[in-house]
């Protein structure tokens, strides 16, 4: 059976994340809707439509399709294929598909980068929004003295605790949303792969957890609502000290003065 609904796979969007949770065998982009294939019909938590066509092994060419991404010092892979690793870069194993963040998409890659450009030894890093756990695992395998992603989304937490035992990270995950209030949250380094509104919600937050002199790092933002995440992040506090963009995608870097 299929599933259809609307979306942009490259873009790894949330409901991808939930479908293969409850037992999506593969995904394909079809128009401006994406494909998912199950055993059967289920009643799932996502608005689209099921029809029943041939069974394709849709799973194993998505996995095939997909090539390391090399962000030195890291290389992120599938565990489906063998990578041949250049001397000085180490391999983070993560599944594509299993939840939010790959580093095959834009933010995620630009955030990848970010955090491998500063170095983070003995530092304290928190993944707001975390999905699959590549920036906390990341930030890890960096140096970070320690790695907390939360997310919102229980089903992402077993994913990204997953992956860390694989990485043999110290990484760790809860869920949740970032807490002003909550000692475990306060960094060093805080980084957030969301939405512009998301980080414009927060960034009040953001500036009361990071220590001073600390850095915030914020992507998933279209260059179109630059502006407006920039505003609040200054408002808070946190003046923006750099800017990645890929296509109408954006990274803000921001320190507490």
């Amino acid at each position: 059976m299929v599933f259809r609904f609307p979306g942009v796979l490259e873009e790894d969007p949330p409901e991808a994340a939930r479908l293969w949770a409850l037992g999506c065998r593969g995904l394909q982009q079809q128009g401006d809707e994406i494909a998912a294939w199950f055993d059967g019909r289920l009643d799932l938590p996502v608005e689209g439509t099921w029809s029943e066509e041939p069974d394709v092994d849709w799973l194993e060419a998505y996995y095939a399709s997909l090539e390391p991404v090399v962000v030195p010092p890291l290389v992120v892979a599938g565990t489906h294929r063998a990578v041949t690793v250049e001397p000085g870069l180490h391999v983070l194993w993560l599944d594509p598909g299993m939840a939010f963040g790959t580093g095959h998409h834009a933010t995620t890659r630009m955030a990848l980068e970010q955090l491998a450009s500063r170095d983070l030894t003995g530092l304290r890093v928190l993944d707001v929004g975390s999905g699959s756990g590549i920036l906390a695992i990341a930030a890890d395998r960096l140096g970070a003295a320690s790695s907390l992603g939360v997310d919102t989304d229980p089903a992402t937490v077993p994913i990204a605790r997953e992956a860390a035992r694989r990485n043999h990270a110290r990484a760790t995950f809860e869920v949740g949303s970032v807490d002003g209030r909550d000692p475990r949250h306060a960094c060093d380094v805080l980084v957030a792969n969301l939405y512009a509104e998301a980080h414009v919600a927060l960034s009040g937050v953001y500036a009361s957890i990071v220590a001073l002199h600390g850095f915030v790092i914020v992507t998933g933002i279209l260059e179109e609502r630059e502006a407006n995440v920039q505003t609040a992040l200054e408002a808070a506090g946190l003046r923006v000290t750099h800017r990645r963009a890929d296509g109408d995608w954006v990274l803000l870097e921001a320190q507490k003065a």
